[in-house]
């Protein structure tokens, strides 16, 4: 039965990824007869599935999420290089990718090899079949979540920032932002010895127990903003990107996952209860009194 759900995986994530990449290269630059959206879109695959091998043969996950960074980095840059009369709005874009994937993918990278494992991987990295549907669900994730900014540097209409792009820039600096601040503060936390096994509720962490993935689905948004002037036809559809992220962090292998495993290691804990009880799982406000 594991089998067939990984085999569906496998087959579904593909089958999405096709229609986005059908839907994107609608308007896109191309390179020879191929749409250069579709050409990123096929990347993001293929840079999984290489890296698979290696870390199928070796049992290992620890160049799961820097492979995921340097796809999100390979794909925009190729991007670049293959689409005609880049504008200010497609370098700009390029650049927050760029910078995102980089930190992201360095501190993931780095999180890892402390611990020295990832447990998500423990029962995923021993079954081939099932270790590659995560592989490949990565490359979708990248797909999907990078569409709308793959939508700006690859479409062939060019536009002015203007301020609709202005706004979009300057969201996305505040999604970078807490998401930085909230990943940096548990880093700290952590290597207080004095800390160990207990959870952070300071910082920006008092106005959200998940700070960090608020500020991931708020520069997305970001980019979907800056994306709305240049976007028509089938590309409507890049939409997807900030909903997906959202759809992953809040009801997928985000909030749910963390929630769980939170719960049982300090569910009977008046602490926590109390930090449950007063804090919004998402989107921040100010502690209570």
């Amino acid at each position: 039965m594991t089998k067939q759900k990984s085999l569906i995986g496998i087959v579904v994530s593909i089958a999405v990824g096709g229609l986005v990449i059908l839907a994107g290269s609608d308007g896109s630059a191309k390179v020879g007869s191929i749409a250069v959206f579709a050409v990123c879109g096929f990347l993001a695959y293929a840079i999984n599935w290489v890296v698979f091998v290696p870390s199928n043969i070796a049992k290992t996950e620890h160049y799961f999420d820097l492979t995921g960074s340097a796809t999100y980095v390979t794909v925009v840059a190729v991007a670049l290089l293959l689409s005609d009369d880049l504008d200010a709005r497609a370098v700009i874009v390029g650049i927050m990718v760029f910078v995102w994937a980089l930190r992201l993918g360095s501190f993931l990278f780095q999180r890892v090899r402390r611990a020295g494992r990832d447990e998500r991987f423990d029962e995923i990295k021993v079954d081939p079949l099932r270790f590659f549907m995560t592989w490949t669900l990565q490359g979708l994730w990248v797909l999907l979540t990078v569409a709308c900014a793959l939508a700006i540097i690859t479409g062939i209409e060019r536009q002015s920032i203007g301020w609709v792009g202005t706004i979009g820039i300057a969201v996305w600096v505040v999604g970078f932002a807490i998401e930085v601040v909230a990943d940096r503060q548990k880093t700290h936390f952590k290597r207080d010895p004095s800390n160990t096994g207990r959870f952070i509720s300071s910082g920006i962490w008092a106005w959200s127990r998940h700070p960090n993935y608020f500020g991931e689905i708020v520069l997305w948004t970001g980019i979907a903003i800056v994306a709305l002037p240049v976007l028509s036809g089938w590309r409507w559809a890049t939409l997807i990107s900030p909903l997906f992220v959202t759809l992953l962090l809040t009801r997928v292998s985000g909030i749910p996952m963390l929630e769980a495993r939170a719960e049982k290691r300090w569910g009977e804990d008046e602490d926590y209860r109390e930090y449950v009880a007063n804090t919004p799982v998402l989107v921040p406000r100010p502690p209570r009194a």
